[in-house]
């Protein structure tokens, strides 16, 4: 089991953001700005790639209500999904990066 399924199984504690029945949204644990939250689906789908779109439409409508709740859905801010190894995803488990609450600019990782 993904450690995404465990947060939603609540076998590991998370900072909840906020929760329906189809969705989570907690904060990242190593954030890379003021707000940083990662946004899961409940069920498992391994990435973006293979999701449906019913899951889709209804995940949209739960991100705009976290960045209402964040209180940055009028100040802006960025949304990232990371796509397989070369796309930069470590956990094989939909996840979106919701980051905002100040001035975003390019993020940029080091290479290793």
């Amino acid at each position: 089991m993904c450690i995404f399924c465990k947060i939603v199984n609540k076998e590991i504690p998370s900072n909840i953001v906020l929760e329906d029945e189809n969705f989570l949204a907690f904060h990242d644990i190593n954030p890379t700005r003021k707000v940083h939250v990662l946004v899961i689906p409940k069920i498992h789908f391994d990435s973006f790639q293979v999701t449906n779109s019913d899951i889709m439409r209804d995940m949209t409508k739960f991100i705009q209500q976290v960045a209402i709740e964040l209180n940055i859905d009028k100040s802006g801010y960025r949304l990232i999904t990371n796509i397989g190894n070369d796309g930069g995803q470590e956990v094989s488990h939909l996840h979106f990066h919701l980051i905002g609450g100040e001035k975003v600019g390019r993020l940029v990782r080091e290479r290793e």
